[in-house]
């Protein structure tokens, strides 16, 4: 039943919401004041059980006999008629007399047990209530009519009943009367809702056809000045999912540019290179070595262009994990010593415990790009110093070569994609990774001419990165 009502439309839903509880509000009204009516439809004919009743009383006589007084009641059924309405209900009386027995009236009429009530709606000693007379409901009277003669006095008790018909014709009208108002009522109120809803739901059916109409491709916001208040969160999250389509979609088309443009080269140098081998203009070793050359840069440069568009993917990544950015600057540096070693470089590092929200591929990535940057282009048998601090808000990292530094404009320029320092040596992705990576985790990096004594004597690359607050303390160590 849940499913069916979460397939209904929003319409049918809000018209359900709205007229299923007005229903059973009109339902319960109806029923109480069926209940009300039939009170009060009681309390009307009861009177006219009490004046039938008191009419009875008032021919009572007490008169000797056999050496005692007897009650006596000279009543004819006919005098009761003037008493039934349109002879649609029959009336049956039963007189008691002073012991107690039947003095006139109809003996099955059932005697009378109850309690006079303490407050009842009339002055006289009269109760009301229902019993049945063979089978037949009736509604029933009994009055307590005082009795008096020369020497004594007693109490008489008088029974009238009638049948129901006349009270069941009168509910069944005011029932139907009272059902067809409110069946008008609700009426009413379905029609206002349906205007109400139909206006209210307009804002959603003109969204939903601009959003079905649109040109394919078209990711633009979606215009949100005359939607309504409720309205305003989804719009804004169609925006911000259209503006994530929109930067994935440009990625893509940027990724796809770049590879097609950057593998060009490398695989038409690589088909040269094979049909040149086919020919024998050179000798076989020294082919497969330039092959194998041409294939590890064109295999180099689609591994940075992969790790370019993933980098760019960082920022629509919302379930990010914490990580020791301390741990991987170690890693990295283990993974490149051979490196290191044959470049003679006089290594140092220092690294203290460092939690970032980021992944842990990126900060490799980011960590491995500038270590070996550094070690590639700087001054064999030279320094390279790598240091990793924090101050409590943020994590930097500073890796320091020796070297002939950069100007400002290459500075600038090498974070760029594909502006290599050397086009001999890399593709220029590198440093644009870097880039990518840092700003997609909130973070700054810099490339800064270190001048030592007056003069210029290497380059630092600096990143800093937020530390992740919210992570458990991590312990600090060094090597």
């Amino acid at each position: 039943m849940r499913g069916r009502l979460h397939r209904l439309s929003l319409r049918s839903q809000l018209l359900l919401g709205i007229l299923l509880p007005a229903l059973v509000l009109i339902g319960i009204s109806t029923w109480l004041l069926y209940r009300q009516a039939l009170r009060a439809a009681d309390t009307a004919y009861d009177r006219t059980l009490l004046a039938t009743a008191k009419s009875i009383g008032d021919r009572l006589e007490v008169r000797p006999s056999g050496g005692e007084m007897r009650l006596e009641a000279s009543l004819l059924y006919s005098a009761l008629e003037p008493f039934e309405a349109d002879n649609r209900s029959r009336l049956y009386y039963k007189v008691l007399g002073l012991q107690g027995e039947t003095v006139s009236g109809f003996d099955a009429l059932p005697t009378w047990r109850g309690r006079l009530p303490q407050k009842g709606p009339y002055a006289a000693l009269v109760d009301f209530y229902d019993t049945e007379y063979e089978g037949t409901p009736v509604r029933a009277a009994v009055l307590l009519q005082p009795v008096t003669w020369a020497t004594g006095q007693g109490i008489a008790t008088v029974q009238v009943a009638e049948t129901l018909e006349l009270r069941q014709t009168l509910a069944r009208s005011i029932l139907i009367d009272t059902l067809w108002r409110q069946g008008l009522l609700l009426l009413l109120i379905a029609a206002v809702v349906l205007v109400a809803v139909q206006r209210a739901t307009h804002p959603i059916r003109h969204l939903s056809l601009a959003l079905r109409t649109r040109a394919e491709g078209d990711l633009k916001p979606v215009a949100s000045d005359d939607a309504p208040k409720e309205l305003q969160p989804l719009v804004e999250a169609t925006n911000h999912l259209m503006a994530r389509l929109r930067q994935l979609l440009v990625q893509q088309k940027r990724f796809v540019r770049d590879a097609s443009h950057q593998l060009r080269t490398p695989l038409a140098v690589l088909r040269v290179q094979v049909q040149s081998a086919r020919r024998g203009d050179l000798p076989a070793e020294h082919a497969l070595c330039e092959i194998e050359v041409t294939v590890e840069r064109a295999t180099t440069l689609a591994n940075q262009l992969l790790a370019l568009a993933k980098a760019e993917q960082l920022q629509s990544d919302e379930k990010t994990p914490v990580t020791d950015w301390a741990e991987v600057v170690r890693a990295v540096a283990l993974d490149l010593s051979a490196l290191i070693v044959a470049h003679a470089l006089d290594f140092d590092l220092q690294a203290e415990a460092a939690p970032v929200r980021s992944h842990e591929w990126a900060l490799r990535e980011l960590s491995r790009n500038l270590l070996h940057n550094a070690i590639k282009h700087g001054m064999d048998g030279g320094r390279l110093h790598v240091t990793l601090q924090t101050d409590g808000r943020h994590a930097a990292l500073t890796i320091s070569n020796s070297g002939t530094g950069l100007s400002a404009a290459q500075r600038e320029r090498l974070f760029q994609p594909f502006a290599a320092g050397d086009a001999r040596h890399g593709s220029g992705l590198g440093l644009a990774i870097c880039k990518e990576i840092t700003v997609s985790l909130g973070g700054q990096i810099m490339l800064e001419n270190r001048v030592e004594h007056g003069q210029l004597d290497g380059l630092d690359a600096v990143v800093r990165l937020p530390l992740a607050l919210s992570a458990p303390s991590i312990g600090k160590s060094a090597s």
